[in-house]
């Protein structure tokens, strides 16, 4: 007797855990076949402003991800149909070809992924098939919120207020443990690609990177365990968490949140378990807040659309001052401002692929606030770069940066000495990844500008020749 099928379409959700889609195709009692896209329009494309839509960094992460998900359905018995192309086309080819029933997979809610699911369900229904869609990038599931989306507040202290008491986080659901049904029909497996094959040069981890990010749930899975367990990190991360150097300032969780190799929601119930078993203080808490923070941004996306991502973001308020500028951006970009604090963040992103969240928004700052640049380019370039990008997550800080999001808060900005001097006291970071300041002593090393022609001799330094000269003069901040 025929079997019926039904296809899993992995999407922002690479792992076993918590997965709703995974599980809802599984409890069907039919033929499952899991399936991942490599976008051709992200992994090969450009954003508006003519970067790479996806950079090496987040491209290997990504690649490491799906790798790991493949290895894992090999121990239940099945197997990960991997495919480079357009996902509308490669799945309604699959679903064709099968002749499965339906197509199970996690709803996204911004533009780009939103017209592709689009596409694919009217594609489906040509053949008398659906989509099927679950949950499964959230905290908290918009069906228990005290109000519906259209009404959710637009700052974020409201939210929390109406939310933190009063709704209750589900438990995580399981990772499957039985073994797949085999299948009855042969589909050819396909070869996940490397970075070669999106026009990337391989490249080995930088000695400087603050974490060897490996993508994969088996990887998140480890991070958390060390993060919370072998190292009790999260008891000090509040105090920790606007550092600039080291592993464990903060938890990392971010790159594997975003492709789905975590659950917010598995990291919730984890740390309710280290606060009954270990301690209970603000830092804990603050993990908690944070991915508060997550969800209230994708909260927002779901509200405002595409607003988030417009000039005048969800306020529709457009800055006319701000201009797109590819000159100052490109020096802003290659860490050539000659505001160390800046460039050092700026070298470490294109370096690594991750920046501490005090450096976004020392940058974003920066660049809007004393540039005048158009913050829609600086997004669209840390979403090229980030290991970690997030569209709500992304698009909603730099939103809140340039004053066009939701943020009671007006003129949100920056004063990048104080900051620097503040967070980098000794000039570490800057030495870290500015090595051409070097010689400079701690009270001349966030400051070069100010330099004398025989302090420069002194300490091997020529301003506009080993290092840039100032952009923005830092008595501005002095």
């Amino acid at each position: 007797m025929k079997k019926q099928r039904v296809i899993v379409w992995f999407r922002q959700d690479l792992r076993l855990h918590d997965n709703e889609s995974l599980l809802h195709a599984m409890k069907s009692g039919v033929e499952v076949i899991p399936i991942f896209i490599f976008d051709e329009r992200v992994f090969k494309g450009e954003t508006k402003f003519g970067f790479k839509k996806t950079e090496i960094h987040r491209a290997q992460f990504i690649i490491e991800s799906v790798e790991d998900l493949r290895n894992s359905l090999k121990k239940l018995g099945s197997n990960l149909i991997v495919r480079v192309g357009k996902p509308e086309e490669e799945i309604f080819s699959l679903a064709q070809e099968i002749k499965s029933s339906w197509v199970f997979c996690n709803r996204e809610r911004t533009e780009e992924e939103v017209r592709v699911q689009d596409a694919l369900e009217k594609k489906l229904w040509s053949i008398g098939q659906e989509i099927i869609f679950s949950r499964g990038k959230m905290l908290y599931y918009t069906g228990d919120l005290p109000f519906p989306v259209p009404h959710c507040p637009d700052s974020f202290s409201s939210f929390r207020k109406e939310v933190e008491r009063f709704v209750k986080i589900r438990e995580p659901l399981a990772a499957p443990t039985e073994q797949f049904e085999p299948l009855t029909c042969e589909i050819e497996v396909g070869e996940i690609p490397s970075v070669v094959d999106f026009g990337h040069e391989k490249k080995e981890v930088d000695e400087r990177s603050v974490y060897a990010f490996k993508g994969g749930e088996t990887a998140a899975l480890k991070r958390m365990e060390d993060y919370f367990w072998n190292t009790d990190a999260i008891a000090t991360y509040k105090e920790t968490r606007n550092e600039l150097l080291g592993s464990n300032y903060s938890s990392k969780f971010s790159a594997w949140l975003a492709q789905g190799c975590l659950s917010p929601k598995l990291i919730f119930w984890e740390l309710q378990r280290y606060e009954a078993e270990r301690t209970k203080n603000d830092s804990t808490y603050w993990m908690f807040f944070e991915l508060m923070w997550r969800d209230f941004f994708r909260f927002m996306g779901k509200k405002h659309e595409n607003k988030i991502f417009q000039r005048g973001g969800t306020k529709e308020e457009v800055d006319g001052d701000l201009k797109n500028n590819r000159d100052l951006l490109q020096l802003w970009i290659e860490g050539r401002t000659g505001v160390p604090f800046i460039d050092a963040n700026m070298r470490e992103l294109s370096t690594t692929g991750f920046m501490s969240n005090r450096g976004r928004q020392n940058v974003a700052s920066f660049l809007v606030k004393d540039l005048k640049v158009n913050w829609q380019m600086g997004a669209e370039y840390f979403e090229s770069m980030l290991i970690d990008y997030d569209p709500c997550s992304n698009w909603g800080n730099w939103n809140y940066i340039a004053g066009v999001g939701s943020d009671p808060r007006e003129n949100r900005y920056f004063n990048i000495l104080s900051q620097a001097r503040r967070y980098d006291p000794d000039g570490e970071y800057v030495k870290n990844w500015l090595p051409e300041l070097s010689e400079l002593p701690v009270e001349k090393i966030h400051r070069p500008d100010i330099l004398s022609d025989d302090e420069q001799n002194d300490f091997h330094l020529k301003l506009g020749l080993d290092y840039p000269k100032a952009m923005i003069a830092t008595e501005k901040w002095a």
